[in-house]
C-alpha cells in the first residue's frame, strides 16, 4: 500500500512539474547586415530583457543577410546582450553564401543545431542549408545523423518541440527524413521562420508555426513571437519592442502525438530507374555529412570532402572506404589529384596536400580565411582562390607559394579555368578574374554592370575557345567575353541558363541547363548566335550550379532532385535518367564509360550505363 502511495505521489508531482506553465521568446529572420537589420535586433533584445516571465529566447535562422564574418561578429555582440539564455540555429541567408563554409557561425555561436530539455519537454533543431551555392533547401546529412542519435535517447512519450528555419515541407529536398522520424516520437509541434509571416501549417498531422521576420519591412518597427506554454496548450501571440502584446494568433493543442497512418503522403519517387533499367548503381557510399564538391580519382581511389571537414577515399572498384583525415573545417573545394598527392581547401583556412595512399599530410599551408574554391593544375603548379581575397599560384610538390594576388573583391568559391596562359575565375565580389599564370598579374576583369552582388560569377565554372570565355551568372545571360581583353562580346538571356554550361567535345558548342526543362545549345562563336537547339529534357525547375559534361557523343548533368540525365545532342532525346537521391547533385566526372556522382547529401556513387 505504501509503495501504491509512494508512486501515486511521484506521478502527481511529475504532472505538476511537466505542467508548469512557461513562456519563451520565438524570434526569427533578423537579417543583420540589411539597412536596419542591426537596429531591429537591438529593439528586439533589449524588448526582450525588460519581460521577467521569458524563460529562454530561441532564434530560428537567417541571422544574417549574407553569412559574412563580420555580420556574424555583430550579431553575436548584439545577441549576448541578452539576460536570457538563447538557443540559435543558422538559416539559408547564413550558409548559401558563406565565405567560411558555415564554420564562422559555428565558431560564433557554438554549434549549427541543438538539444536542450525544458520543464519535461526536449527542444530539438537543426541547421538547414544550402551551404556555399543556390540550391534547395537541405537539413544536412550531419544533422539527420545526429538527429537519430537524439532520438534513439528520447523516451517515447517525452513531448518534443523541433526547430528548423524552413517549414518542413517540400521546400526542403530531404523534409520526408525529418518528419518520418518525429512521427516516430511524441512530437508536439515545429517552429520554423523563412517565411517572414505569422502562419499555421500542419505537416502529415504535425502542428506547425512559421513566426514573422523581426525585419520591420514597410513598418516603423519591427516584431516577435512570445510562446505561452500552458498545461494543456502552446499560445503564439506576436511582440513589438515596447508595445503592449497582441491577443494570441494560434494556439496548438497540446497532447500525446497519434500519428495518422490512413493517409499518403509525398515522398520521392524513384520509378524512373525502374524505367531506365539499364542503368546499373556499380556501388554507392554514404558519408555522414553534406558533400558539397566533385570527387576525384586516380587507379586506385576516389577522393572527396565533406561539410564537418572529413576527406575520405573510396576503393574505386568496391566503394569501400579506404582512409579518411579530419580537417578543422567544412571542405567544398573538390580536390585534384598531382601524382601521389591529394590538394583541396578547406573551412579552417588552411590548402592541404595529402598522400593519396594512406592520407598523410605531405604539406599545408595556413592563409587569413576559409579556402572554399576549388584548385586547378598546370605544368607542376596548383591556382587555388580562398575567402581572404586572394588567388595563389604554388608549387604542387612542395606548397611554396610563386605568386599570390590579394586584390580579389569578395570570396572564391568555384573552380577556375586556365586558357591562353590566363587563370581566369569569379567570385562573391561581381567580377571575373584574369591573371598571367607566370606572374599573377591582372591582365582584366569583367562584371555585368550590376551593383547587386548576388549576380556575382562566383559558381559560373567559365569554359573557353576561339578566344572567347563563356561564363553563365546568376543574372540569367549566358555570357561571351572576349578572353585577351575581357570585353563583352555578346549576352543572351533568351533560354535563363544559370550557372551551369559545358563545352562540347569539339568546341564547337556551348551548353547550358536552364532553368525550365531545357537544355540549350549555342554555336561558339564571337557575335550572338542565338540558340542553335532546344531539348525539352523534363527536369522541371532547376536552379543548382552543376555542369554539363560530354563524353563519347553524350551529354551528362544532374538536377537538384537527385537524377542524372544522359541525353544525345544530335537526336534531342533523353538517352536515360537516374535518381540517385533527393538532392542537389554536384559536377559529374567521367571514368571510361561510368559516371561519378555526388550529392549534397552525402552519396558517392558509380554508375553503369549498359
Amino acid at each position: 500500500m505504501k509503495k501504491f502511495l509512494l508512486i501515486a505521489l511521484f506521478c502527481v508531482i511529475s504532472t505538476i512539474v511537466f505542467a508548469q506553465n512557461f513562456k519563451y521568446a520565438f524570434v526569427t529572420d533578423t537579417h543583420v547586415g540589411t539597412a536596419t537589420g542591426e537596429e531591429d535586433l537591438r529593439r528586439t533584445v533589449s524588448d526582450i530583457n525588460t519581460q521577467k516571465d521569458i524563460d529562454f529566447v530561441l532564434i530560428t535562422g537567417d541571422i544574417t543577410e549574407m553569412g559574412t564574418n563580420d555580420e556574424l561578429k555583430l550579431a553575436k555582440k548584439i545577441l549576448s546582450g541578452l539576460n536570457k539564455k538563447y538557443y540559435i540555429i543558422p538559416g539559408n541567408h547564413d550558409t548559401g553564401w558563406s565565405e567560411s563554409g558555415g564554420v564562422s557561425f559555428i565558431k560564433e555561436f557554438g554549434n549549427d543545431k541543438f538539444t536542450f530539455d525544458y520543464n519535461g519537454y526536449r527542444f530539438i533543431a537543426c541547421a538547414s542549408g544550402p551551404y556555399v551555392r543556390m540550391s534547395d533547401g537541405h537539413i544536412p546529412r550531419d544533422a539527420t545523423v545526429w538527429l537519430d542519435n537524439i532520438l534513439k535517447k528520447t523516451p517515447a512519450d517525452m513531448p518534443i518541440v523541433f526547430i528548423n528555419h524552413y517549414p518542413i515541407d517540400n521546400s526542403l529536398d530531404n523534409w520526408y527524413e525529418a518528419i518520418d522520424r518525429l512521427k516516430k516520437k511524441n512530437i508536439q509541434y515545429a517552429i520554423c521562420g523563412h517565411g517572414h509571416q505569422n502562419k499555421a501549417y500542419n505537416f502529415e498531422g504535425i502542428e506547425s508555426t512559421m513566426g514573422r521576420s523581426n525585419l520591420r519591412a514597410k513598418d516603423s518597427i519591427g516584431g516577435y513571437n512570445i510562446v505561452n506554454m500552458t498545461k494543456d496548450t502552446a499560445y503564439f501571440a506576436t511582440k513589438r519592442p515596447t508595445q503592449d502584446l497582441l491577443p494570441s494568433w494560434r494556439k496548438i493543442p497540446l497532447k500525446t502525438f497519434v500519428n495518422q497512418t490512413i493517409k499518403s503522403y509525398e515522398r520521392p519517387d524513384y520509378s524512373v530507374n525502374q524505367k531506365y533499367n539499364n542503368v546499373k548503381e556499380v556501388w554507392t557510399y554514404h558519408s555522414n555529412a553534406n558533400v558539397v564538391n566533385t570527387p576525384v580519382y586516380n587507379a586506385n581511389y576516389v577522393f572527396f570532402g565533406n561539410s564537418i571537414g572529413l576527406i575520405e577515399a573510396l576503393n574505386i572498384k568496391t566503394g569501400n572506404k579506404i582512409w579518411s583525415y579530419q580537417t578543422g573545417g567544412a571542405i567544398y573545394s573538390s580536390p585534384l589529384v598531382s601524382g601521389n598527392l591529394l590538394i583541396f581547401g578547406s573551412g579552417d583556412g588552411h590548402i592541404y596536400a595529402l598522400n593519396v595512399a594512406n592520407g598523410k599530410v605531405k604539406w599545408k599551408i595556413k592563409t587569413d580565411n576559409a579556402v572554399l574554391g576549388s584548385p586547378i593544375l598546370k605544368d607542376g603548379v596548383v591556382y587555388i582562390g580562398g575567402s581572404d581575397n586572394c588567388f595563389r599560384a604554388l608549387e604542387a610538390n612542395t606548397g611554396k607559394q610563386l605568386w599570390k594576388f590579394n586584390e580579389v573583391e569578395g570570396t572564391i568559391v568555384g573552380k577556375p579555368l586556365i586558357y591562353e596562359n590566363k587563370v581566369i575565375f569569379g567570385s562573391w565580389g561581381r567580377h571575373l578574374y584574369a591573371l598571367d599564370v607566370k606572374s599573377g598579374q591582372l591582365v582584366w576583369n569583367w562584371n555585368n554592370g550590376s551593383p547587386n552582388r548576388m549576380f556575382s560569377p562566383a559558381m559560373a565554372t567559365p569554359v573557353a575557345t576561339k578566344g572567347i570565355v563563356f561564363i553563365a551568372t546568376p543574372d540569367r545571360f549566358l555570357t561571351a567575353i572576349d578572353s585577351k581583353v575581357g570585353t563583352t562580346l555578346w549576352r543572351n538571356k533568351e533560354a535563363t541558363v544559370r550557372e551551369s554550361i559545358g563545352l562540347s567535345t569539339d568546341s564547337s558548342f556551348v551548353y547550358g541547363k536552364t532553368m525550365q526543362d531545357e537544355i540549350v545549345a549555342y554555336e561558339t562563336q564571337k557575335t550572338d548566335p542565338g540558340i542553335a537547339w532546344r531539348h525539352k529534357a523534363g527536369y522541371g525547375y532547376e536552379h543548382t550550379p552543376s555542369d554539363l559534361i560530354e563524353k563519347d557523343g553524350k551529354v551528362y548533368f544532374g538536377t537538384k532532385n537527385g537524377v542524372v540525365y544522359a541525353i544525345d545532342p544530335k537526336t534531342k532525346q533523353n538517352l536515360w535518367l537516374h535518381k540517385i537521391d533527393n538532392s542537389m547533385i554536384n559536377t559529374m566526372r567521367m571514368i571510361n564509360k561510368n559516371i561519378l556522382a555526388s550529392t549534397m547529401d552525402g552519396k558517392v556513387t558509380l554508375l553503369q550505363a549498359q
